[in-house]
């Protein structure tokens, strides 16, 4: 869930914070949902968007917060160029291939969060890792020449912790 927030455009604090309303919200309900993960998923998102609509007020804290407390972890160049090309996508294309690949959602459960149907969603997953594929061809090629470098994509995918 912190990826997708991730991906939403929260921070990773942020992140953890909608997360963390989510569930008291899930908690105080008198009656479980009937569908707990669509509930969560769908909370979480929702919660999320609201949470960015008030970003600007955040954002001079979140910059002193990150110099403070974030640490400067080393990070494996393929998870960070993976990073990067997950962040150029166009924002629909960013949360369906990370609903799909991190969250293992299927194409009808994500038209049914998205309010899409799957032939949308499933447009957008391809469309996506169209230019995710170029783009991070591209950036081999600029690190090593190397165009090749769909093993190193598989790999580095599967450092992100999933949701």
């Amino acid at each position: 869930m912190l990826l997708y927030g991730r991906a939403l455009g929260l921070s990773h604090a942020e992140a953890e914070d909608v997360l963390q309303e989510t569930f008291v919200a899930l908690l105080a309900l008198e009656q479980p949902p009937a569908q707990p993960v669509g509930y969560l998923v769908r909370s979480f998102r929702n919660r999320a968007l609201n949470h960015r609509r008030s970003w600007w007020r955040r954002l001079t804290r979140e910059l002193e917060a990150r110099r403070w407390f974030d640490p400067a972890d080393p990070v494996d160049p393929r998870e960070e160029r993976l990073g990067r090309a997950l962040s150029q996508l166009p924002a629909d294309q960013r949360e369906v291939i990370v609903l799909k690949v991190w969250h293992r959602m299927t194409f009808a459960a994500l038209g049914q969060l998205l309010g899409l149907s799957p032939n949308t969603v499933a447009g957008r997953y391809r469309y996506g890792l169209e230019r995710l594929r170029r783009s991070l061809e591209d950036a081999c090629d600029e690190l090593d020449g190397n165009a090749n470098d769909a093993a190193s994509f598989a790999e580095a995918a599967t450092a992100f912790p999933r949701g």
